[in-house]
């Protein structure tokens, strides 16, 4: 059994502008090594998109609809309906998560 993923346009914009900044402040291997990895994590949700765990910021308010999948530092966060695997963002998770999934999931 196979899910599919598919990105939202917000998250494809977090991930261009992940990579845009690690291009411009490290390397544009370095971004490209990012990236890919992030991508790998999300392609893994094809088979195992219940692996993710819930963010905390929002099962501590009872919301266990979004799930996460990690390359560290960087969150990838979800949500599956029926055979498909919906990601929503991709962020450091330095930021602000609370401010940051306020605005983007509980909108």
């Amino acid at each position: 059994m196979s899910f599919k993923v598919l990105w939202l346009a917000s998250a494809e914009r977090d991930l261009a502008e992940i990579a845009d900044y690690i291009a411009e402040h490290d390397s544009p291997a370095s971004a490209t090594h990012v990236v890919e990895s992030i991508l790998d994590a999300a392609n893994s949700l094809t088979r195992f998109p219940e692996a993710g765990t819930y963010p905390h910021e929002l099962a501590g308010l009872g919301n266990h609809e979004y799930r996460q999948v990690f390359f560290k530092p960087y969150r990838l966060m979800y949500r599956i309906v029926k055979m498909k695997v919906y990601v929503y963002l991709v962020a450091d998770g330095r930021r602000d998560m609370h401010g940051l999934l306020a605005r983007r999931l509980l909108k």
